[in-house]
């Protein structure tokens, strides 16, 4: 073991210390249930999305999308409220009241007999769950800082995605048995055990004397804080370029494979081996970005993530706008392999100087990409025409945008 090893495990020992009941895996493994709630509130609905928008009497298939992107929308605007309260709370209380938000937002869904009324519930849905998901990321950072801090999230991350590998497969088999409120009753039950895990378990990170009073002109002042530091604002916008296109996959995808390829039953099977892709790249970065460091890992990943989708483009343009399914899949695997790598480090990399106000920090690197994807991801869902070109376009164009936001912020000005 090297003396960078023996450093760092040190290190990672005496933060293990500081979280009192919980060990390293244990702590890994409850922050990736929090930020797993995202990901299955997402997920899981989308094979039922058909079935919602009958039942819901939807005018255009595309209208039911906003099940997707509405929850996301709510994300986003949570995220500036939880963050800072938080650095004055503590990180347990709003996480508390987030889930209980949550936890309504189910029962209007469940509840729903209208596309209008489900639009709220999943608000509500994800007002509240952006608080243990906007608050995990500072919870790491309380304990982890830089390259550490990226190995943890690329761990947390490598757990986090089984969920939405496995979510599709899980809403398909409640409909199966089911209709899709049910999928709805499974949220209730998932978010009342993470609530209880993370009440009896996780040690308070936010100590009395490290808590600063919830100020208007305090929280005014950091917002402003990381607006000015470059690196934390590059990185953001860079989160945000990434996340745009990813979410107009989401929006899409249970169309795509079943309008244009003829898989709806198979759907959750190959939903799952391109989330995958997304897990296999946060364990290989956790493992490359100790040598490499998060800047080099970036770089190359939004490269090669550009320049694929350039190239496919073309292809698209030039041959076939419906394309065989192996080029597809294999397309979307390297694509969403190195978005693995962007998402964890151009997030602990926006981070990274925000350390001293990381509850503010974390809301406003969350809710600035979060509200860029949302409206973006909009965009790029409503366009699908019965083909993968504006999905693909869009992963090219903001793929650019990425490098250009990149470049800049690091060798700008």
């Amino acid at each position: 073991m090297s003396n960078d090893q023996s450093k760092l495990t040190e290190e990672e020992q005496r933060k293990r210390r500081e979280g009192g009941k919980m060990g390293f895996a244990e702590f890994v493994a409850l922050t990736a249930a929090m930020l797993s709630l995202v990901a299955l509130s997402i997920d899981a609905m989308l094979p039922a999305l058909p079935d919602i928008g009958r039942d819901l009497a939807t005018s255009d298939p595309n209208d039911v999308q906003l099940v997707i992107t509405m929850m996301l929308f709510g994300f986003g605007i949570g995220q500036l409220i939880y963050g800072p309260i938080s650095d004055s709370t503590g990180r347990k209380p709003p996480i508390y009241v987030g889930i209980a938000i949550y936890l309504v937002g189910c029962v209007v869904c469940i509840l729903s007999q209208t596309l209008t009324v489900m639009l709220v519930g999943r608000f509500l849905m994800g007002f509240g769950v952006a608080a243990p998901r906007i608050l995990t990321a500072a919870i790491v950072r309380d304990h982890f800082e830089g390259r550490a801090m990226a190995r943890v999230m690329s761990f947390v991350m490598a757990v986090f995605i089984v969920v939405p590998a496995i979510a599709p497969a899980i809403g398909q088999g409640i409909l199966f048995v089911a209709d899709w409120r049910w999928i709805f009753g499974s949220f209730l039950i998932i978010a009342v055990v993470v609530l209880m895990w993370l009440g009896t378990r996780l040690t308070e990170t936010v100590t009395p004397e490290r808590r600063a009073p919830l100020s208007f002109r305090r929280n005014a002042r950091a917002i402003a804080e990381v607006f000015r530091t470059r690196q934390a604002f590059g990185y953001t916008l860079a989160t945000g370029f990434i996340f745009s296109p990813f979410l107009g996959y989401l929006s899409s995808a249970q169309q795509i494979f079943a309008d244009i390829y003829d898989l709806k039953d198979e759907f959750p099977i190959y939903f799952a081996v391109l989330a995958l892709a997304l897990g296999v790249s946060s364990l290989v970065n956790a493992r490359l970005v100790m040598k490499l460091g998060m800047r080099r890992l970036s770089a190359w990943s939004a490269a090669i993530f550009t320049v694929l989708s350039i190239v496919f483009c073309i292809f698209l343009f030039s041959v076939t706008d419906q394309p065989p399914f192996w080029a597809f899949m294999a397309y979307f695997m390297v694509t969403f392999f190195c978005t693995g790598i962007l998402f964890g480090n151009t997030n602990a990399l926006a981070m990274e100087p925000l350390g001293h106000i990381a509850g503010v920090g974390a809301a406003v690197v969350g809710a600035i990409s979060a509200m860029m994807s949302v409206a973006a991801g909009i965009v790029i869902g409503q366009a699908f025409d019965g083909t993968i070109v504006p999905l693909v376009v869009g992963f090219a164009v903001f793929g650019v945008a990425v490098l250009l936001t990149m470049w800049v912020t690091e060798r700008g000005g």
